[in-house]
């Protein structure tokens, strides 16, 4: 009878949450988890750096993840922010079967790194966290997306080494607006290298010193 009881207990308890899926330190405080929470999706508008960046430390760890969407993804850049190739799996045209690809791999990824291309209706952005949330699995939308978790618009690029209309793009700027649902909800900006000249995202010092364009840097250019 004990055994019983004890076993229904263990079947009412809530299920405990998943750990969040980390991402590299610079950009833990634009998440009110600092890490990706699995169920979840970060929209990211104006920046697939900023998005590829966003997986670079799990799959360093040796996370899976997939891109559903992956045509002119730009694995070279992927592989210089810090994306480990070797776990990274795309999908490069799923056409209309977007939603069915992204649904398969959820059981598999870690991380879906979804781009649309068009917006998907509310129904279908359900179902997909729906299936995250059950898998263990951390959304990041590199596209359009109803409703987000967390929301990262890229506003403001600056890229540095070019001067006087010569030289090589060494390192880029930008500022990043944070906003979204529930504890996401507080907008704010935040300036990040993505990357600076050492291959390195970090922060930026304050926010606000990415208006100064300095002698040998890119004018500052709003991000489309």
């Amino acid at each position: 009878m004990e055994t019983t009881i004890s076993a229904l207990a263990a079947q009412l308890q809530p299920p405990r949450p998943t750990p969040a899926v980390p991402v590299l330190p610079a950009l833990q405080g634009l998440l009110p988890d600092r890490g990706l929470r699995p169920g979840t999706a970060v929209r990211v508008s104006g920046s697939t750096a900023l998005a590829l960046a966003l997986l670079a430390a799990a799959t360093t760890a040796g996370t899976w993840c997939a891109a559903i969407g992956g045509e002119g993804l730009g694995l070279v850049a992927a592989a210089e922010i810090g994306v480990a190739l070797d776990r990274l799996h795309l999908v490069d045209r799923p056409g209309p079967h977007f939603e069915d690809a992204a649904a398969a791999y959820a059981d598999a990824a870690g991380i879906l790194l979804l781009r649309p291309g068009r917006p998907l209706s509310d129904r279908s952005a359900a179902r997909l966290t729906a299936l995250a949330r059950r898998h263990g699995c951390a959304l990041v939308v590199d596209g359009p997306w109803p409703a987000p978790h967390v929301q990262l618009q890229v506003t403001a690029r600056q890229w540095t080494g070019v001067g006087m209309g010569r030289g090589r793009l060494r390192g880029q700027r930008v500022l990043v607006e944070v906003g979204g649902r529930g504890a996401a909800a507080r907008g704010r900006q935040v300036g990040l290298w993505l990357p600076d000249a050492d291959g390195r995202v970090r922060l930026d010092a304050p926010a606000q010193r990415l208006h100064g364009v300095r002698a040998g840097h890119a004018q500052l250019a709003v991000a489309r």
